[in-house]
């Protein structure tokens, strides 16, 4: 280029950059700002091809905008690559200025990659600064003017009209115009946000100024529940109003249901749930009371309004009835931790129940302790004893499992495991078959389950063994209660008009904090092995 006419060429693409920065900033939206800064460069700066590569939220980079190209276009537009290819291309190759140029010497390794890209095949380049079609060239834009800023997407550009390499000049001009793109792609997500934000409060605003009347219908013919409750003062969470299907699921007519809170209808289990779901947007799923005594399985979900502009707040509530879902939920919860065959609690669930009674603490290494003494080992001070946490992680409000001294009658009470095993159950099912033997486990799990207090747990752990957990027992207890369930046990059992016979050793074990599950079963099993041995060498004295 002659040098003297360099400056008017410098001139002309100046004010050709002018324009084209000044046509982003008119365009209407997000997606007219992409598609103005896609034609820009190939209006404005001197190339054949552009596309505007836009970071989605989730970082990876979509094709926005093209120019150029209506084949290219329809190709590429819309094509995702991921955000590890681009840093790839953005870290390779020749670093100019901001700009990144990738030469087809260096670009051919990333043909595979799945960046979305447009190229052609041609000649070896006739001299240095040759265009061949295989180079690339990317201009990041920044949130800010420094690398180092949020990248919000790359300007890929193609075929420069002279066929060149840009020079120092065309370099600069691209680069600052991926800064102006940036400005106005921003400020382009800005207005969308804005003008998002404008249409979300004017709909707020029309559901505020929509008729009592019209309110009234949505509430009252609504297909699911629906109340209105106060919120604040002394009548906080009173029931103003209840539609019809609220009324119908609950079993109460609305001037009764005015009577009542949801905290007066709600399952005891379930207080501290409500509790926490009052707030607005709260949301959450409990068990609500009939007027018969049940309960029903609800979804329940708050939000607030108001009742005019400047009127009181309430809290309106959607109840939906989702009992037979809870039901099929809590029937799959059962088969995943119960014995398909007796019923019982399986092994797994046996393990869970024994575990939740134990710390990993021996019982003795608190007992031997003073609290303070504790407590102050472990930097907890005077107000960590009295959190409602306690001390030492929760120490304070466990109350240790200790295992009670068999050796002497003190009264100390413990948690028993008794494992039981069935004599002579390998015998019915070799000559009955095990048809037979299922429904002599099903009936031995029903004796055992007859014998044991509520809140005892009668598991089946495998096979023919069995596994009772019964609380607050002593020694003394504890023989007792497997004399009862052997006693339960031994009786006929009448299988399709056969009666059988089945026998039981127990052993009993003592579960105690620093005790795994597995040590505790453990101990019971080799008791009670002890105790089979003992009989069988009884039995052949006795004969």
């Amino acid at each position: 280029m002659d040098t003297e006419s360099e400056p008017y060429v410098r001139l002309a693409t100046l004010r050709q950059l002018h324009q084209v920065v000044a046509d982003l900033n008119t365009a209407r939206s997000l997606a007219d700002t992409l598609q103005a800064v896609a034609d820009g460069v190939v209006n404005g700066l001197g190339y054949e091809l552009c596309a505007v590569n836009l970071v989605r939220p989730d970082g990876d980079l979509v094709v926005a905008a093209f120019a150029g190209s209506v084949a290219a276009e329809s190709l590429l537009a819309g094509r995702v690559g991921s955000r590890a290819s681009w840093e790839r291309r953005l870290n390779m190759g020749e670093r100019w200025g901001m700009l990144r140029f990738i030469p087809h010497t260096e670009g051919w390794v990333l043909v595979d990659d799945d960046v979305p890209q447009w190229h052609t095949d041609g000649p070896p380049p006739r001299f240095p600064d040759e265009w061949h079609p295989n180079d690339r060239l990317y201009a990041p834009m920044y949130a800010s003017a420094n690398i180092g800023g949020e990248l919000i997407g790359v300007i890929s550009v193609d075929k420069p009209t002279n066929g060149r390499h840009p020079g120092p000049w065309g370099c600069e001009a691209l680069q600052m115009y991926a800064f102006q793109a940036a400005i106005a792609i921003s400020n382009a997500r800005l207005r969308a946000n804005m003008q998002r934000a404008l249409v979300r409060l004017e709909r707020d605003q029309q559901a505020l100024r929509a008729s009592e009347e019209s309110f009234r219908q949505a509430f009252e013919y609504a297909p699911s529940g629906m109340a209105i409750a106060e919120m604040g003062g002394d009548q906080h969470g009173k029931l103003l109003r209840a539609n019809d299907a609220l009324c119908r699921l609950l079993g109460r007519p609305a001037s009764v249901m005015r009577r009542y809170s949801f905290s007066d209808l709600v399952h005891p289990e379930d207080v501290g749930l409500l509790l926490r779901t009052s707030a607005e947007g709260g949301r959450a799923e409990l068990r609500l009371a009939r007027r018969d005594g049940s309960y029903v399985w609800v979804s329940l979900r708050n939000s607030v309004v108001a009742d005019t502009a400047d009127g009181p707040r309430f809290l309106l509530t959607h109840v939906e009835d989702i009992e037979e879902r809870k039901g099929r939920e809590m029937q799959l919860a059962h088969r995943a931790s119960h014995d398909s065959l007796t019923g019982l609690p399986n092994s797994a669930e046996l393990r869970a129940r024994l575990s939740s009674r134990l710390c990993q603490r021996p019982d003795d290494a608190v007992s031997d302790a003073a609290p303070d003494e504790f407590a102050f080992s472990y930097g907890f001070g005077p107000d960590d004893m009295a959190s409602p946490m306690g001390a030492v992680g929760g120490y304070d409000l466990h109350t240790h499992t200790i295992a009670p001294d068999e050796s002497v009658d003190s009264g100390s009470k413990g948690l028993a495991v008794l494992f039981c095993d069935l004599d002579g159950f390998k015998s019915i099912n070799d000559r009955f078959g095990h048809h037979t033997g299922d429904a002599v486990l099903i009936e031995v799990a029903r004796r055992l389950a007859s014998v044991v207090r509520d809140g005892d747990t009668v598991a089946r752990l495998g096979g023919d063994e069995f596994v009772v957990l019964a609380d607050g027992l002593g020694p003394a207890d504890a023989q007792d209660l497997s004399v009862r369930l052997r006693n339960a046990i031994i009786p006929p059992i009448r299988v399709d008009g056969r009666a059988v016979r089945v026998g039981a050793s127990f052993g009993i074990g003592w579960a105690g904090c620093g005790m795994t599950a597995d040590e505790i079963l453990h101990s019971a099993d080799q008791r009670m092995y002890i105790e089979k041995r003992s009989r069988t060498r009884n039995h052949r004295r006795a004969g």
